[in-house]
């Protein structure tokens, strides 16, 4: 997902990481570290829009997806969870519900869905796209007060972008596309708490992800085990569960954070998500040779003015210097 400047606060700027300059542990500088990082990070992005849409066509239903997404991150780092079990335990509920329902059960259910009634280009642009204008939203209602500098002009070429993509199937009206655009928006928002929520926790990135992750597919095995969701992971084919489990539990529920968290550090908050905004794009261009979808006019129109909404919703206002410094 393309970040907001609503950095958590457990991913300080790269002051905390190598000089810059110096090389870091790989041989490279701490800039080519972060971005490497960032680049695998929007990889991993796009491969959640691709894995959304996928998953209509594939042996797996969501809830099979679901408890790959939360059950792998859970196994891999167990031994460290466990370590840190008095710190997640203690997250004020109000602040752990804000994680756990944002990028959880939620958003989760609601992004396959969604996806699964557009297209991987709609779920790439509409999901991370809308988040700035949520958080705006729900920092004005806080009274952080309105936008400044170019931030405005970004939320309004993201609402123009989701405009644009959305339009063409208006008239003559398209219910599956219109429905499931409507459900992709709800996982924006949802997504925009989950990045709010991150501002008021005290954990490390691992702790984050068991604060996710634990109460998550608690929550999609009891809707499993008593027959609210159906299951047919028993049946799938092995193909489509090592592709749900490399894509979803390794690569969006483990290493995006992590990596997301890295590239924070080395390059900071506001380069990392202009960088991270590119994810729309990557999904348009990876859905044609993997999933067979051909960019329509309105994917054409509607991504570039999103991805250019969210780099211009990610500029900072810079601060005014006084004439006599």
């Amino acid at each position: 997902m393309v970040a907001t400047n609503t950095t958590p606060a457990t991913a300080p700027p790269d002051a905390a990481g190598p000089k810059a300059g110096h090389p870091g542990r790989f041989g490279l500088s701490p800039q080519a570290e972060g971005m490497l990082a960032l680049l695998l990070t929007v990889a991993i992005w796009a491969a959640f829009a691709l894995s959304a849409r996928a998953l209509s066509a594939s042996s797996l239903l969501p809830a099979d997806a679901a408890l790959l997404r939360f059950g792998v991150p859970l196994l891999v780092l167990l031994p460290a969870l466990w370590r840190r079990r008095r710190r997640i335990a203690a997250v004020r509920p109000g602040v752990a519900l804000k994680i756990v329902c944002g990028a959880g059960v939620p958003f989760f259910l609601a992004a396959m869905h969604g996806g699964a009634l557009t297209s991987a280009a709609f779920v790439g642009s509409i999901v991370p796209g809308m988040v700035p204008l949520f958080v705006s939203a729900i920092m004005v209602r806080r009274g952080h007060g309105l936008p400044r500098g170019t931030q405005p002009v970004g939320l309004a070429l993201i609402a123009a972008g989701v405009v644009a993509l959305v339009w063409r199937y208006v008239v003559p009206v398209d219910t599956d596309v219109l429905a499931g655009s409507g459900i992709l928006l709800v996982a924006s928002g949802l997504w925009a708490l989950y990045t709010v929520g991150l501002r008021e926790v005290d954990l490390d990135p691992v702790g984050s992800i068991g604060l996710l992750c634990l109460p998550s597919f608690a929550v999609i095995g009891v809707l499993v085990l008593t027959g609210v969701l159906p299951t047919g992971i028993a049946h799938a084919a092995g193909s489509d569960i090592a592709l749900f489990l490399v894509v979803q539990g390794l690569g969006v529920g483990l290493c995006a954070g992590l990596l997301y968290a890295f590239a924070i550090r080395r390059l900071g908050a506001e380069r990392s998500s202009v960088v991270g905004s590119l994810s729309p794009v990557a999904v348009v261009l990876l859905a044609v040779p993997l999933l067979g979808e051909s960019p329509t006019p309105a994917v054409l129109i509607g991504v570039p003015l999103i991805t250019a909404g969210v780099v211009l919703a990610n500029r900072r206002p810079r601060p005014k210097v006084p004439a006599d410094a």
